[in-house]
């Protein structure tokens, strides 16, 4: 199996190439940038296995949450391949991701990405027996003084939610705090990963249906909810 990965749903731009039994994969933190960095990474990751894109077998891609242009880019670029090389997308949850960033343990994973705007994009996950995810709740957009997380006993947290919100998500965990690290993104290995299980399941889309997942409709605060007017 040959599959190419993206993900740009945050700051971090990132892509991975499942060649056989092995991932390898860029990843950048350059805000602004995605556009830019994208296809030069695929292009490399492909000379580096010595393939050309139409060996690829299918396109993965992060459908978000995220920021709306880096969802956006990133599933419209992924579309944009698989048209051209007709073959399927796959489409991972870039929450679940980003959940593959906590240690590998039993304890719960509480994803959590800054969505701006006094709120974040979170779900709650567990490994399974395979090293995947059971998910243990919904992905959702809220406060984070609003967030109810499941009656677990240990967890880990990731993502830039922590950074920015850390003393208040830490009064909603539900039971003892393993490991947190707010400086986690979403990275195409991960979703490279997820996709992997998906393809041997059948799990693919038509270019055409492959969605983004933005959880929200609205991209910024008016001025009078700024204070400003």
């Amino acid at each position: 199996m040959n599959l190419l990965a993206i993900e740009t749903s945050t700051e971090a731009c990132s892509v991975a190439l499942v060649h056989g039994e092995e991932v390898i994969a860029r990843s950048e933190v350059a805000p602004r940038r995605h556009a830019e960095l994208v296809l030069p990474m695929a292009d490399s990751l492909l000379a580096e296995a010595g393939l050309g894109r139409h060996a690829l077998d299918a396109i993965a891609v992060g459908r978000g949450p995220g920021a709306f242009t880096g969802v956006r880019l990133g599933v419209s670029l992924a579309q944009g391949m698989a048209l051209a090389l007709d073959c399927p997308v796959i489409t991972i949850s870039s929450l679940a991701a980003l959940a593959l960033e906590a240690p590998e343990d039993e304890a719960a994973i509480l994803a959590v990405i800054d969505a701006r705007m006094g709120e974040v994009y979170a779900a709650c996950y567990r490994r399974d027996a395979q090293g995947g995810l059971i998910a243990l709740d919904q992905e959702r957009v809220c406060a984070p003084g609003d967030l109810t997380l499941p009656a677990e006993t240990e967890w880990h947290v990731v993502g830039t939610g922590w950074a920015t919100y850390e003393n208040i998500l830490r009064e909603r965990l539900t039971g003892t705090l393993r490991s947190a690290d707010g400086a986690c993104f979403p990275q195409a290995g991960h979703i490279a990963e997820l996709a992997a299980v998906a393809f041997r399941s059948g799990h693919l889309l038509a270019p055409e249906l492959a969605l983004p997942v933005y959880l929200r409709d609205k991209v910024a605060l008016t001025l009078v909810e700024q204070g400003k007017a």
